[in-house]
């Protein structure tokens, strides 16, 4: 399968959800809000690109003909025509909503519209649109390049149609999915990192052992590949804290409760390999 996609977000998250879908043979209409956005966001996408043809894993000839088809737009009326939309930007309600009410009034009827969304719940994104059947939660893994899983989420009103055409858009790229029935803030995935990393932080906090240690742990003692103040820094300290804000709100779990250090580094700006500074210096 491949038809046309819009991608509303050319981050880090967007960018290369529109690299993987060109290098399956999507057309890709990438939409941002300033062209200096879009610039950056088609930037990574050719250097990964090239990091793939210097080790062999695709071609000159394929990675130019992948670039061709990504079209960069900061006119939302642009993705008309497209049959699926992926929406990958800020992780705020209100910023959602805003994009999901255009694309409802742009789109045709029978598009997909998908949600990046790690944490907010699909139901409350598709609440704002006419045809909250045809929302669903399509959740990448940064890099998404590099990262095989794809987290489908179902809304409450999604339809067995939509939750099918949105697995068979994920796996066209080559993800392999995982679908979560109940929409739970924070879905799988971002509720089981967030509970991990609250609890380590908080054991680093108290003195209870250093972050080498504690990430140690998780990797030699769990086999992850990662430890969890390793993956805060690279996500961002900032969009975890963010993400077990929003699933606290939701659930009033106190596992999701972030500790007061997590807040202090925000504030002062460690948040991660981003800045320099987070649970590691960089």
């Amino acid at each position: 399968m491949a038809g046309k996609l819009a991608v509303i977000g050319a981050g880090l998250m967007g960018s290369g959800i529109a690299q993987v879908a060109a290098q399956a043979g999507w057309d890709v209409v990438l939409r941002d809000v300033t062209d200096q956005a879009l610039s950056r966001g088609l930037d990574s996408v050719k250097a990964s690109y090239e990091k793939f043809v210097d080790k062999g894993k695709l071609t000159a000839d394929d990675a130019g003909a992948a670039l061709g088809r990504i079209t960069t737009t900061t006119d939302l009326d642009a993705v008309a025509g497209v049959d699926v939309v992926v929406e990958a930007v800020f992780e705020k309600l209100e910023v959602k909503h805003e994009i999901f009410r255009a694309l409802d009034e742009v789109v045709r009827e029978d598009t997909v519209l998908a949600s990046n969304t790690s944490a907010i719940p699909i139901t409350k994104i598709a609440a704002v649109t006419k045809h909250p059947e045809r929302v669903v939660g399509v959740h990448f893994f940064s890099p998404v390049p590099m990262m095989r899983l794809c987290e489908l989420v179902r809304g409450y009103k999604t339809s067995d149609e939509t939750l099918a055409a949105a697995r068979e858009f994920a796996e066209s790229v080559g993800k392999t999915c995982i679908v979560v029935n109940r929409d739970v803030a924070g879905f799988v995935t971002t509720r089981l990192i967030s509970a991990l990393v609250v609890e380590a932080a908080k054991l680093y906090e108290s003195g209870v052992a250093t972050a080498e240690d504690i990430d140690t742990a998780c990797k030699l003692g769990f086999g992850h590949a990662m430890g969890p103040l390793a993956t805060a820094d690279l996500t961002g300290v900032d969009i975890l804290l963010h993400a077990t804000s929003n699933i606290y709100t939701e659930s009033q779990d106190e596992k999701f409760a972030a500790p007061e250090l997590m807040r202090r580094m925000v504030d002062a700006g460690d948040i991660g390999r981003k800045s320099g500074q987070g649970f590691y210096t960089y």
